[in-house]
């Protein structure tokens, strides 16, 4: 059969907090071209293209990394952040505008909502 282009996104972002010792990426089969790339976010991507038809499919990541414990809670917040709500100043809120847009719910997400309500215990 005939793969059409992969792309892998198996790969840990450089802006992580762990660092990585060691990577590697293996496609099978071995009859590829293999192209990284980073999206917008600088997220890796392996594109992969194959020149023959394939039989199998096959990805394997060997990945080393050096785990250490961080406080998460170790940051500090901005004086007009400290009650809620709060608003950003205006370039920032420009700027968040994309994350902070809320999708309109599927019926199938709200009906999920509706039930998770009705069963969720009273506080």
């Amino acid at each position: 059969m005939t793969l059409s282009p992969q792309l892998i996104r198996l790969r840990p972002a450089p802006h992580t907090r762990t660092k990585v010792l060691s990577y590697s990426l293996k496609v099978e089969p071995k009859a590829h071209f293999l192209n990284w790339q980073q999206d917008p976010h600088g997220n890796w991507l392996a594109r992969v293209v194959f020149q023959d038809k394939v039989t199998e499919f096959s990805v394997t990541v060997d990945l080393i990394a050096d785990f250490a414990a961080f406080n998460a809670f170790d940051f500090f917040v901005a004086p007009e952040a400290e009650s809620w709500p709060f608003e950003y100043e205006p370039a920032l809120a420009e700027d968040l505008k994309p994350f902070r847009r809320a999708e309109k719910l599927t019926p199938r997400f709200s009906a999920y909502l509706d039930r998770s309500r009705a069963t969720a215990p009273i506080r």
